[in-house]
């Protein structure tokens, strides 16, 4: 049976607040292979760590964080204790040998993201370990069409088929299938045609075990204790 790669999702974000510094060092300190985390932009043009389009869920802010400069994203905690993040603090948080899946959410931030992608790898970070991903496969096309050698990961619910043909498309290294719509079948046609697995999130035992008799390259986990 295949160990696959562990990728905490937004750090460690079954034990600790996600996305946050917190939650990253917690993952690196359980042992991950990678660590997975989406990004915004700020009003000001910073790329910031945060999963939703809104503050409302996660913080004491509410509204668009688009909306809000990145001084007065700082201003705002997570779980009244932590703050939003941006992508350079984790960059400098994050081990060299760590992957790096960066999800950008927002197609606005794509090119802010390729401009410190580039300036990470230009200051000696190995390109093998960045990877961005995306459901919003124009994206994708846009980091494709700015940077030739970043690594790519084509996110998709199930729709396995449509995500291999876009994956040619653009030269992406992985699909990201939703782990629930993994089969045998399925994942031999990825492998037949190339790509590597990245599946998530997979956080149940007996789905972790399905998951490693499919020989997955890479699981995605709230939990990577689990894995």
């Amino acid at each position: 049976m295949n160990q696959p790669r562990i990728i905490g999702h937004r750090g460690a974000a079954g034990h600790l607040p996600e996305n946050t510094i917190v939650s990253f060092r917690k993952a690196f300190e359980l042992g991950v292979h990678g660590i997975e985390l989406d990004v915004h932009l700020s009003a000001d043009g910073c790329v910031v760590v945060f999963h939703d389009e809104t503050l409302d869920r996660m913080t004491n802010g509410l509204g668009a964080i688009s909306n809000y400069t990145s001084a007065d994203l700082k201003k705002l905690t997570i779980d009244k204790t932590h703050e939003i993040p941006t992508l350079a603090e984790v960059f400098s948080e994050c081990p060299n040998e760590i992957l790096i899946n960066i999800e950008i959410k927002d197609s606005k931030a794509t090119e802010a993201v390729v401009r410190l992608i580039s300036q990470e790898i230009k200051s000696g970070r190995s390109d093998s370990n960045i990877l961005v991903s995306s459901f919003d496969w124009n994206i994708l096309k846009l980091v494709r069409a700015m940077n030739a050698d970043i690594q790519l990961g084509v996110l998709t619910e199930k729709n396995i088929d449509a995500a291999i043909d876009f994956a040619q498309s653009i030269q992406a290294l992985s699909i990201h299938p939703n782990h629930r719509y993994l089969t045998d079948e399925t994942v031999l046609k990825i492998r037949e045609n190339g790509y590597q697995i990245h599946t998530w999130t997979v956080n149940e035992s007996a789905d972790i075990e399905r998951m490693k008799s499919l020989n997955v390259d890479a699981i995605i986990t709230d939990f990577p204790d689990r894995i």
